[in-house]
Order: structure tokens, then sequence, then C-alpha cells
């Protein structure tokens, strides 16, 4: 099967304008996440934006940039114009890589490249086991409950997706918001118009349950650092500059 990463991307982030450009190591963040999705080997890569700034940077940097329109609701509907654009017609998977995650672990994207695959699933995503009691709270983090406890190896379905949770709740993990669509089900996907419980919860995910469309969930060793605020460029900054 023909798998395709693309990573939206977009300049206009609302809690930290401008970060795609951030560098460090003298490496845009942008192209940092590229070079991860390259690193997995599953198949072309290309970046979805809809600021030449960050096209003119990625091909700096060697990388595959389509511009897009700046008028998408969510980054799905963006890769879904790239998509259009490359014209690959052999396409099986597209990956939907989040372009604030240069610490990502490119074994992940591996993993769900294959489980998809394996398991025939229609959309697959992953999440990691929850550290601390104060994530079910935080509302930035979004948290997936699934049917089974998550392993190594197993691809549950995913009950629901939530920004807050009890502790309690079974099964539930950190979710880490990288998606993997079958071909099919993406242009289906984009087509659907959004649900009220994807729009009250700001949740693009919720459209496909609301809509019946299975999500599958692979487990990571921990989730990658996202870099939201300004505070956690910082720290990611600090951490990747240590360890070269």
């Amino acid at each position: 099967m023909k798998t395709l990463i693309i990573i939206p991307s977009r300049m206009s982030a609302k809690r930290l304008p401008g970060k795609p450009l951030l560098k460090i190591n003298g490496v845009s963040i942008i192209s940092h996440v590229y070079k991860k999705a390259v690193k997995a080997n599953i198949g072309e890569v290309f970046v979805a934006a809809e600021d030449q700034e960050i096209i003119d940077d990625v091909r700096y940097n060697g990388g595959q940039a389509i511009l897009t329109s700046n008028r998408h609701e969510t980054g799905t509907d963006r890769i879904y114009e790239a998509l259009e654009k490359i014209n690959q017609k052999d396409v099986d998977l597209i990956m939907n890589l989040q372009g604030d995650e240069p610490m990502i672990d490119a074994a992940d994207l591996i993993n769900l490249n294959n489980q998809m695959i394996k398991n025939k699933s229609k959309i697959g995503t992953i999440a990691s086991n929850i550290s601390e009691t104060k994530v079910y709270d935080d509302k930035n983090i979004v948290k997936v409950t699934t049917k089974e406890t998550l392993n190594k190896s197993n691809f549950p379905e995913a009950i629901n997706f939530s920004r807050k949770l009890k502790i309690d709740t079974k099964n539930s993990y950190y979710h880490v918001g990288i998606y993997c669509y079958h071909f099919e089900t993406l242009k289906d996907f984009v087509n659907f118009k959004q649900s009220t419980n994807e729009l009250k919860n700001k949740l693009e995910q919720l459209r496909a349950l609301d809509n019946n469309i299975k999500i599958n969930v692979a487990l990571t060793n921990s989730p990658p650092i996202g870099v939201d605020t300004m505070e956690d460029y910082v720290a990611i900054k600090k951490l990747m500059e240590y360890k070269s």
C-alpha cells in the first residue's frame, strides 16, 4: 500500500503566531517535523501551508511543500486540498502529521502505518499513557477512551475524545493529534458538515465518530511535546539543543 505524509502548517496560530518558523539548532520547527517524517520512510512527505514563508523555508531545507488556501476551517481540509494538488492517483493512506511536534518519534509513525495496513482501518491515531492526574482536567490536552486497554501490539477502537475527563475513567489516554486516513475515508470526511459535537468541543475527530466512522488507536511510549506557547518553545529548544 502507498502512503503519503502531509503536514498542515500556518503562521497564524492563536497562542503562538509564527511558530512554524521558530528556530531550534538553526532549523525551523516545521522543517524539523518534515525531517522526522522523512526518517520514518513510509512514503513521500509534503508540507501544506497557507503562507509563502513556510513554503520557502521547507523548500530551502530540501523539502516538498504545497501552497493552500487560507480559508480552511481545519487542518484536515488543508491536507485534502494539498492531496488534490499533488494528484497521485494510487495513494491508499494519508498521514496527517502535526507541524508543531519536532520531537515526534519516527517509530510511532511507522507503527501507525503498519497497524492501518494490518487491520484495514479507516482512520487511525496514537495515544500515550497518562502519567499525571492534572492532565484529566486540562482542557488543552485531549484525552481518548478506548474499548480495550492499549498495549504495544493492539489497535482498539476509540469510544470518545474529550477535553476534560474523570480521573477514574477506564481505558483513558493522552491523545496525540496524528491521524492516518484511508483515502476514501478522508474524501468522505471532508465532505461531511462539521458536527454539533465537533463544534462544541472544538475536536474535528468527533465528526468521524458522529458519522459512524471508526477510529483505531495505537500506543506510543510517551507523548511528543507540542509547541503551543513560548514556554513550550523554550523548553523544547533547550532539550533538543542539549541532545544535539
